[in-house]
């Protein structure tokens, strides 16, 4: 399907009325079944565009579904991406409280965050990508579901902004030295991820498209495809995907990492 202006604000419609008022909606493959992928980016651009007329401003990017061991269980078969703003992105230091009252469904995301001090572009190679990266840390991206009990489609997850929710980024390393050394670290690292003290999960950086590099590198080939997206800037900030499974969370949770293998900081966040 190639979707009219019309459609688009229509869609567009549907999904920032859900996003503002916290319920979920049919997906939008369901309501019209020709809706494809390239359909679902005009409408999150189309929503984008609203809200930052709305006043938000995007800082960077998410791209969610790199994790391949995850694609069976949502039946979503490869990446997707939406923007990150300004008033859903959290600087962390130590242990913190987030609240998520405000989101549907939420679940969490362990990740790498890199942030770049040169732009990117689609021939880039991971070496030539790193040397564009000015720091690295670790964070926890909370996604949420506008479709009921996280049945979707790959263009659902595209119109509704990469299923983003927040992103509450740690410390930062400064990318310096050794290119060799961080290559094999970006490639090389693990998480193990907590729920009050109890392990549920440990991911290692091969889950991600092979590494939060590679993921950037397929990023900057979906940009280059699309019309009205923009490359890569200096200054983004681009969380990776999730390194573990993405769990649901609650109110009155703590969730925490030990991290291996890189020079990040692991997370401990309480849920409120």
């Amino acid at each position: 399907m190639s979707l009219c202006s019309s459609q688009t604000r229509m869609f567009a419609d549907e999904v920032l009325a859900a996003y503002r008022t916290g319920r979920q909606i049919t997906p939008l493959t369901r309501l019209e079944p020709t809706f494809a992928v390239a359909d679902g980016e005009r409408v999150g651009h189309e929503v984008a565009r609203r809200r930052v007329a709305a006043g938000e401003t995007v800082i960077g990017r998410k791209i969610g579904f790199t994790n391949r061991t995850i694609w069976e269980e949502y039946g979503v078969y490869s990446p997707i991406w939406g923007p990150v703003y300004d008033k859903t992105f959290h600087d962390v230091a130590g242990p913190a409280h987030a609240a998520i009252g405000h989101l549907v469904e939420p679940r969490i995301e362990p990740e790498i965050v890199l942030g770049f001090r040169a732009p990117v572009t689609a021939q880039m190679d991971e070496r030539a990508i790193l040397a564009c990266v000015g720091w690295v840390a670790h964070g926890f991206e909370i996604v949420q579901s506008l479709f009921p009990g996280w049945v979707f489609q790959g263009a659902d997850c595209q119109a509704a902004f990469g299923l983003h929710g927040a992103l509450h980024c740690g410390p930062r390393t400064p990318v310096e030295g050794d290119s060799d050394a961080w290559m094999a670290a970006l490639t090389g690292f693990a998480v193990t991820l907590y729920r009050d003290g109890e392990m549920v999960d440990r991911g290692i950086a091969a889950n991600v498209l092979d590494g939060p590099l590679s993921a950037v590198r397929h990023l900057a080939g979906v940009l280059a495809a699309d019309r009205e997206a923009s490359p890569i800037a200096a200054g983004e900030i681009i969380t990776t995907g999730t390194v573990t499974r993405a769990f649901p969370i609650a109110a009155g949770e703590t969730w925490s990492t030990q991290v291996e293998g890189i020079a990040v900081q692991p997370m401990r966040l309480s849920f409120v």
